[in-house]
């Protein structure tokens, strides 16, 4: 098995994972941000450049350095090869005007977004960005449009990372919307409103790293952080009806898909999951929904509190 080293750690890998993945088996500090990779999702990745790394020797066979940063999503191993992240003067410049760059045209839509205590974008620019910006051009402003029954499109905080265009295409049997015009024209649109409905296209809000899909049901109703996110699990005959149940007190207030560390879903969810099942009595609570400790949604110690719903009758404790 060929080995890369990354940021000082060595790890054997299969041939042909990518510099990403072979980051994400160690874990910690020395895996790149990704802001347009998902690893459930082909194809995607190489569109946002925020996990450009330094390769500062090629193989063994080859060990010259890369000439130029490459993106960790698309970019395969070679044995022997050495990889810096976060070690880089290089990287950590580059990722900085990444984030510049991506801000451009992003408004500061936080105090008011529902994606706020959960955005990659935000966290990305609170470790990478800087305190002012140098654009003194106008900003893309678009309106807010209906794409389906329950989801609502900002294209002004769209960051097109395609990840909601691979998701429709990938897990529905017809794909409604796609990218519109060129260059910096560029928006995600279906052309006909309204037109995206089908039974799993509530995942492109789950899969969205901004807040440019919302999910019509939840808006403006709560912050993350003043909720509580449970595992919960229901009988369904079009998915396998495991979520996380985002509950205030004793009623659901929205239902997402169980993501992992790096906010990736494990499972797609159907709609009648997502967005028609509110109701406690039918959804069957396994418990607290572990969230980093670095994340303001685990600031209220929920994972510390008593768990007592009357649940299908029974009382979970």
């Amino acid at each position: 098995m060929p080995k890369v080293t990354i940021d000082g750690v060595t790890i054997e890998v299969d041939e042909g994972t990518t510099i990403m993945n072979a980051a994400r088996k160690v874990g910690g500090e020395i895996v790149p941000p990704a802001m347009c990779y998902y690893s459930k999702l082909d194809k995607s990745g190489g569109k946002c450049r925020t996990c450009l790394v330094e390769v500062t020797k090629g193989s063994d066979k080859d060990p010259r350095p890369m000439p130029k940063l490459v993106a960790s999503c698309s970019t395969p191993i070679m044995d022997g090869m050495e990889v810096s992240n976060k070690t880089s003067q290089k990287v950590l410049d580059a990722r900085k005007g990444v984030v510049e760059f991506l801000l451009i045209n992003h408004p500061l839509d936080c105090p008011v977004c529902d994606q706020a205590g959960e955005c990659d974008l935000q966290n990305l620019s609170y470790e990478h960005g800087t305190e002012g910006t140098r654009f003194e051009e106008k900003k893309r402003v678009f309106d807010k449009i209906d794409i389906g029954p329950f989801i609502q499109l900002h294209m002004t905080r769209c960051i097109m990372c395609y990840r909601c265009v691979y998701t429709a295409d990938q897990i529905t049997n017809e794909r409604v919307h796609g990218v519109l015009k060129r260059g910096d024209a560029s928006e995600i649109g279906t052309y006909i409103e309204k037109a995206i409905d089908n039974d799993f296209s509530g995942n492109v809000i789950d899969v969205c790293p901004v807040g440019a899909l919302t999910d019509k049901t939840f808006r403006f109703k709560s912050r993350v952080w003043f909720l509580n996110p449970m595992d919960a699990h229901r009988n369904c005959d079009k998915c396998s009806g495991k979520a996380v149940v985002w509950m205030f007190g004793e009623e659901i207030y929205r239902v997402t898909g169980r993501k992992d560390q790096y906010a990736e879903v494990e499972e797609f969810i159907c709609n009648t999951c997502r967005f028609e099942t509110k109701d406690l009595a039918k959804w069957t609570i396994e418990g607290p929904r572990h969230i980093s400790r670095e994340s303001v949604i685990s600031q209220g110690h929920y994972e510390m509190q008593p768990l007592k719903i009357e649940n299908n009758n029974e009382e979970t404790k």
